[in-house]
């Protein structure tokens, strides 16, 4: 009988709640009504809905909605390519679903094999999940078939992790950014426009020498072979110059000895880019900053990419636990073996592994000024830009002890805890917004015709 339950419930989530609303938005009525709660005809709310199960309904419909824009935005520009697939296969060049090694670039080649991937593997995919978690994660009195229903329904409809988080926004990014014409913000993603805009502006970014271009010469090479020419951004070059950036005190005694550069990976969000236009007034008020992570670099690494994601309490600037997403960037077929990549992580790290170093606890130094800083910043530079990722560093340098190496403006949580019900209050409101640019532009168009 509890068999029977779990096919039957996970059937219905699938085939009634993820078909139904999926394609409610991609080919349905979806796509010319209003996107609220009121005409959607899944996920309403209902009497005796707790606060819990109303966030869920919510995140499903946002989630839901969000899928059905890519296949509307395929085609059309995007901010930082030529299209939205081109910036798909792009980024997810070396991601791969944990324990797969296929690099999801694969799968969206084709608008064909993208609709496929959603609704035959995803699903499949999140069976599979839930069965792991069923029985390595839950005790065995947890293990009832509402405990394997529920977590199936969240992997599907609401899912919770990094990358489902991270596309996310980048939808939100991407449909924002074409229906506005790429409002002048979006130059940030620029890392030269953004200090060169930044520094004009006031911002702390991250120094940079103005001299025409540098040589860089091998010291022991003749013959004019290694010798190289660098053209400095300044003078219309490619290269941005600059002098290497060094930890600050307080932050080395978190790492190990030849640790790289350190940065918090800031999240902020602008209610001003909701029905955005140029004349707009614009209040420090909208900007929120949503969350805030500590990338700890890892001994003899080049750059924090290679680090451990702790994890700090946005309201009190205390360190949490940390974590990592390596497990989602390992590649080829062998680590589809048994026992080769892990499935999850968890939030458990307390110290840095290169050093056993205590990290957790450590209580990160004016941390509200940091977020202030980051909250301005987003003011200034690009309020017409839903999301930010900011990359803070505090640095050695005493005439300059905090400053934004650059932004991201598809950006991800990087495994960080945030409010979730301001976030996805603030996706509802813009997908809402973004909806109605759409509907008025398809009645333009069966006007025209």
């Amino acid at each position: 009988m509890d068999i029977l339950h779990i096919v039957g419930e996970t059937i219905n989530t699938v085939f009634i709640h993820y078909y139904g609303c999926l394609f409610y938005y991609c080919v349905g009525r979806g796509r010319t009504l209003p996107f609220d709660e009121e005409h959607c005809p899944y996920f309403k709310p209902r009497d005796g809905d707790d606060a819990e199960r109303l966030e869920f309904k919510k995140y499903a419909r946002i989630h839901c909605y969000s899928l059905a824009t890519a296949f509307y935005l395929w085609n059309k520009p995007h901010y930082r390519k030529g299209s939205f697939r081109e910036d798909l296969v792009d980024n997810l060049r070396n991601v791969a679903i944990p324990g797969t090694g296929v690099p999801l670039s694969l799968v969206v080649l084709s608008k064909l094999m993208a609709m496929s991937f959603l609704l035959f593997v995803v699903p499949v995919i999140c069976w599979i999940a839930s069965v792991h978690y069923y029985l390595f994660k839950l005790s065995a009195d947890e293990r009832t078939p509402k405990h394997f229903v529920d977590e199936f329904n969240k992997r599907v409809l609401a899912p919770d992790d990094w990358f489902s988080f991270w596309r996310l926004n980048c939808r939100l990014a991407a449909l924002h950014s074409y229906l506005h014409n790429n409002p002048k913000g979006y130059e940030m993603e620029n890392k030269w426009t953004f200090l060169e805009e930044g520094d004009k502006m006031g911002v702390p970014v991250s120094p940079f020498l103005s001299t025409g271009g540098i040589v860089v010469k091998h010291r022991n090479e003749e013959g004019g072979m290694g010798i190289h020419f660098f053209k400095n951004a300044t003078a219309g070059g490619d290269w941005i110059i600059q002098e290497r950036i060094e930890n600050s005190a307080w932050v080395s005694t978190l790492l190990p000895k030849n640790a790289p550069l350190s940065t918090f990976r800031v999240i902020t969000q602008s209610r001003s880019s909701i029905n955005w236009r140029k004349e707009k007034n614009v209040s420090l008020s909208d900007i929120t900053a949503l969350s805030c992570v500590f990338r700890a670099g890892r001994a003899g690494a080049a750059t924090d990419h290679d680090s451990i994601l702790f994890d700090i309490d946005p309201k009190t600037g205390t360190i949490l636990k940390g974590t990592t997403n390596a497990h989602w960037y390992r590649l080829g077929l062998l680590e589809a073996l048994p026992g080769r990549c892990p499935w999850r992580s968890s939030h458990h790290t307390t110290h840095h592994p290169d050093g056993d170093i205590l990290v957790e606890g450590n209580q990160v130094p004016d941390f509200k000024n940091m977020l202030e800083l980051v909250e301005k910043s987003h003011m200034k530079l690009c309020p017409d830009v839903p999301l930010v990722g900011w990359d803070v560093v505090l640095s050695a340098d005493e005439k300059l002890p905090v400053c934004l190496l650059e932004v991201n403006l598809s950006c991800n949580f990087f495994r960080g805890s945030f409010d979730k019900g301001l976030y996805l209050d603030f996706m509802q409101d813009s997908f809402q917004a973004l909806h109605e640019m759409r509907r008025a532009e398809n009645e333009g168009k069966v006007k025209s015709d």
